[in-house]
Protein backbone atom coordinates (compact mmCIF):
# COMPACT_ATOMS: atom_id res chain seq x y z
CA UNK A 1 0.00 0.00 0.00
CA UNK A 2 3.01 2.58 0.57
CA UNK A 3 4.85 1.46 -2.41
CA UNK A 4 1.62 2.66 -4.61
CA UNK A 5 0.81 5.81 -2.84
CA UNK A 6 4.40 6.57 -3.18
CA UNK A 7 4.00 5.62 -6.91
CA UNK A 8 0.72 8.20 -7.12
CA UNK A 9 2.20 10.95 -5.54
CA UNK A 10 5.37 10.43 -7.31
CA UNK A 11 3.47 10.75 -10.50
CA UNK A 12 0.91 13.37 -9.59
CA UNK A 13 4.06 15.43 -9.80
CA UNK A 14 4.52 15.91 -13.31
CA UNK A 15 0.95 16.42 -13.99
CA UNK A 16 1.87 19.75 -15.15
CA UNK A 17 5.14 18.67 -17.14
CA UNK A 18 3.11 16.16 -19.18
CA UNK A 19 0.26 18.48 -19.60
CA UNK A 20 2.84 20.99 -21.32
CA UNK A 21 4.49 18.18 -23.21
CA UNK A 22 1.11 17.28 -23.99
CA UNK A 23 0.65 20.37 -25.77
CA UNK A 24 3.86 21.17 -27.34
CA UNK A 25 3.15 17.98 -29.30
CA UNK A 26 0.71 19.71 -31.32
CA UNK A 27 3.38 21.40 -32.47
CA UNK A 28 5.65 18.96 -33.95
CA UNK A 29 6.95 18.76 -37.78
CA UNK A 30 6.63 15.45 -38.39
CA UNK A 31 4.97 15.20 -42.26
CA UNK A 32 7.32 12.05 -42.77
CA UNK A 33 6.62 10.07 -39.78
CA UNK A 34 3.27 11.35 -38.63
CA UNK A 35 5.39 10.09 -35.08
CA UNK A 36 4.71 13.68 -33.22
CA UNK A 37 6.48 14.23 -30.13
CA UNK A 38 6.68 16.97 -27.34
CA UNK A 39 8.74 17.39 -24.47
CA UNK A 40 9.00 19.87 -21.65
CA UNK A 41 12.03 20.24 -19.23
CA UNK A 42 12.25 21.69 -15.99
CA UNK A 43 14.42 23.33 -14.90
CA UNK A 44 16.12 23.49 -11.31
CA UNK A 45 15.39 27.45 -11.57
CA UNK A 46 11.32 26.05 -11.96
CA UNK A 47 11.45 27.44 -15.88
CA UNK A 48 9.99 25.10 -17.81
CA UNK A 49 11.19 25.14 -21.31
CA UNK A 50 9.19 22.99 -24.15
CA UNK A 51 9.74 21.44 -27.55
CA UNK A 52 8.52 19.25 -30.35
CA UNK A 53 9.91 17.08 -33.01
CA UNK A 54 11.22 18.71 -36.19
CA UNK A 55 11.35 16.17 -38.94
CA UNK A 56 13.59 16.80 -42.24
CA UNK A 57 13.66 15.09 -45.92
CA UNK A 58 17.12 13.85 -45.02
CA UNK A 59 15.98 11.96 -41.55
CA UNK A 60 19.32 12.20 -40.20
CA UNK A 61 18.79 15.78 -40.11
CA UNK A 62 15.39 15.18 -38.14
CA UNK A 63 15.87 17.17 -34.34
CA UNK A 64 14.34 15.28 -31.57
CA UNK A 65 11.84 16.72 -28.88
CA UNK A 66 14.06 16.15 -26.14
CA UNK A 67 17.19 18.26 -27.82
CA UNK A 68 14.63 21.35 -29.06
CA UNK A 69 13.47 21.37 -25.30
CA UNK A 70 17.12 21.06 -23.76
CA UNK A 71 18.78 23.44 -26.34
CA UNK A 72 16.16 25.90 -26.02
CA UNK A 73 16.43 26.35 -22.19
CA UNK A 74 20.14 26.13 -22.55
CA UNK A 75 20.20 28.97 -25.00
CA UNK A 76 18.46 30.84 -22.40
CA UNK A 77 20.98 30.48 -19.50
CA UNK A 78 19.77 27.22 -18.24
CA UNK A 79 21.92 24.68 -17.13
CA UNK A 80 20.68 22.99 -14.20
CA UNK A 81 17.46 20.33 -15.06
CA UNK A 82 15.09 18.61 -13.06
CA UNK A 83 12.81 16.29 -15.21
CA UNK A 84 11.89 15.90 -18.51
CA UNK A 85 8.37 15.01 -19.34
CA UNK A 86 8.27 13.05 -23.29
CA UNK A 87 4.73 12.76 -24.68
CA UNK A 88 3.55 10.73 -27.76
CA UNK A 89 0.70 8.74 -29.29
CA UNK A 90 2.10 5.14 -28.74
CA UNK A 91 1.07 1.90 -27.46
CA UNK A 92 3.13 2.63 -24.10
CA UNK A 93 5.77 5.45 -23.08
CA UNK A 94 8.74 5.73 -24.88
CA UNK A 95 11.73 7.09 -23.88
CA UNK A 96 14.39 9.09 -25.39
CA UNK A 97 16.79 7.89 -28.14
CA UNK A 98 20.45 7.05 -27.58
CA UNK A 99 21.36 10.34 -28.79
CA UNK A 100 19.02 12.33 -27.02
CA UNK A 101 20.24 10.17 -23.69
CA UNK A 102 23.65 11.13 -25.12
CA UNK A 103 22.72 14.86 -25.13
CA UNK A 104 20.62 15.30 -21.85
CA UNK A 105 23.25 13.48 -19.87
CA UNK A 106 25.64 16.39 -20.79
CA UNK A 107 23.82 18.32 -17.96
CA UNK A 108 21.58 16.15 -16.08
CA UNK A 109 22.75 12.93 -15.80
CA UNK A 110 20.62 11.87 -13.10
CA UNK A 111 17.55 13.63 -14.96
CA UNK A 112 14.14 12.38 -14.16
CA UNK A 113 12.25 11.18 -17.39
CA UNK A 114 8.40 10.94 -17.56
CA UNK A 115 7.22 9.44 -19.86
CA UNK A 116 3.65 9.84 -21.21
CA UNK A 117 1.04 8.11 -23.81
CA UNK A 118 -1.51 10.56 -25.17
CA UNK A 119 -4.15 8.14 -23.58
CA UNK A 120 -2.81 8.80 -19.84
CA UNK A 121 -0.04 5.64 -19.47
CA UNK A 122 2.79 7.07 -17.60
CA UNK A 123 6.51 5.57 -17.05
CA UNK A 124 9.28 6.99 -14.63
CA UNK A 125 12.78 6.41 -15.42
CA UNK A 126 16.38 7.64 -14.31
CA UNK A 127 18.69 8.66 -17.17
CA UNK A 128 20.68 7.53 -15.10
CA UNK A 129 19.25 3.75 -15.49
CA UNK A 130 18.69 4.38 -19.18
CA UNK A 131 22.46 5.54 -19.56
CA UNK A 132 24.54 4.11 -16.73
CA UNK A 133 28.03 5.42 -17.85
CA UNK A 134 27.34 8.45 -20.41
CA UNK A 135 31.05 9.26 -20.29
CA UNK A 136 32.81 6.65 -20.42
CA UNK A 137 35.51 6.37 -23.28
CA UNK A 138 34.62 10.13 -24.28
CA UNK A 139 36.67 13.17 -24.28
CA UNK A 140 38.16 11.03 -21.28
CA UNK A 141 40.42 14.31 -20.64
CA UNK A 142 38.30 17.10 -21.38
CA UNK A 143 36.70 19.07 -18.80
CA UNK A 144 34.46 21.42 -20.08
CA UNK A 145 34.17 23.75 -17.10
Amino acid sequence: MAIELANVLVDTQFNDLVALALAARSKAYAPYSKFAVGTAVKCKSGAVFVGANIENRSFGLTICAERVAMGTAVAAGEREFVAIAVTADSDEPIVPCGACRQFLAEFAPDLIIVSATVRGQRQIDNLSHLLPDPTRGILKHADPS
